[in-house]
């Protein structure tokens, strides 16, 4: 289970799919896409061609090259030859477990299958699997995979460590974050913590203590600046001064734990989502989605780069 991973199969080609293509041929690596969607090839390379300039500023691996990308519609063709499939197919599991059930029978064994799932566990999917579920694993994304390092590896109950290892160092070898997520929950862990966080969000929204753009800047210009640099945890233990954590849970423990009890629960009703919406177009201040994105992106890179080089000083 040495097996060098050169050359990676990526099975659907939309959003996940088209930026870990453009990630993996920034490291150097050969990559064979396969889509049935219309116009899928098309596509792909335009989001690659608008995603260089990005992964080139980032640092591409010596021998990088958007002439190493390969597409095909013949699922077969795709899977020769392949160290490691990165599968982005549609959130069904039915349709999954066919999927897994093909590559199982076809790939060699020592072929790696991980899946961008967002919220289907890697036990049911690897159920279907008759002769190697031991190496198939969740290797879950965030968006968008190209730029935000973090991946969220999960094994399912029939997953083998050894693969949960590879998997972990093949990611951290492109220069991600890998993190291994040891129990399976629906939705893994970040997107988990982000759902927890926007509950309140439209909670607050719709009671009327905030409006959409106000929430907004209430968490970006706030601790979400603060978190791009370190995680909650850090966070508290710089919080509790001199005396650190303890003395964080000394001081807040209580009055924490008085806050959790009147968080909200809320109902996103027609009325709800409509004022949401209503809001959101408005802070939008007519940009369009192109244009939102690429201001995302531009913040994002100068922070990924000012991590890299903190990470750099600090050794780590």
């Amino acid at each position: 289970m040495d097996r060098e991973i050169k050359k990676v199969a990526i099975i659907g080609t939309g959003v996940i799919g088209a930026s870990w293509s453009a990630l993996f041929l920034a490291k150097g690596l050969d990559v064979v896409a396969t889509d049935v969607a219309p116009n899928a090839k098309a596509s792909l390379e335009a989001f690659i061609e608008s995603a260089w300039p990005a992964l080139r500023r980032l640092g591409l691996a010596p021998g990088a090259s958007r002439d190493r990308l390969s597409f095909t519609s013949n699922l077969d063709e795709a899977l020769a030859d392949c160290d490691l499939v990165q599968e982005n197919g549609p959130e069904r599991i039915a349709f999954k477990q066919e999927l897994y059930k093909s590559l199982d029978q076809k790939l060699d064994p020592d072929v790696i299958i991980a899946s961008s799932s967002s919220g289907l566990t890697m036990s049911e999917i690897q159920a279907a699997c008759e002769h190697h579920p031991e190496r198939c694993v969740i290797g879950h994304p965030f968006n968008p995979p190209h730029l935000v390092p973090l991946v969220e590896v999960v094994a399912g109950s029939k997953t083998s460590s050894e693969t949960v290892e590879r998997a972990m160092s093949f990611y951290n070898s492109l220069g991600k974050h890998a993190i291994r997520v040891r129990k399976e929950v629906p939705g893994h862990v970040a997107n988990r913590l982000a759902a927890a966080l926007y509950r309140e969000v439209v909670h607050l929204v719709s009671t009327g203590v905030v409006d959409v753009a106000d929430v907004d800047a209430a968490v970006s210009w706030g601790p979400g600046l603060r978190w791009g640099i370190m995680g909650p945890n850090m966070l508290y233990h710089l919080g509790g001064g001199a005396g650190g954590i303890e003395h964080f849970f000394d001081q807040f423990t209580a009055p924490m734990s008085a806050l959790w009890k009147v968080l909200g629960n809320p109902v996103v009703t027609p009325e709800v989502r409509a004022a949401i919406t209503k809001g959101v177009h408005e802070e939008a201040h007519a940009r369009s989605i192109p244009q939102l994105e690429a201001y995302r992106d531009e913040v994002l890179l100068g922070l990924v780069e000012l991590r890299k080089d903190e990470a750099k000083v600090l050794g780590t």
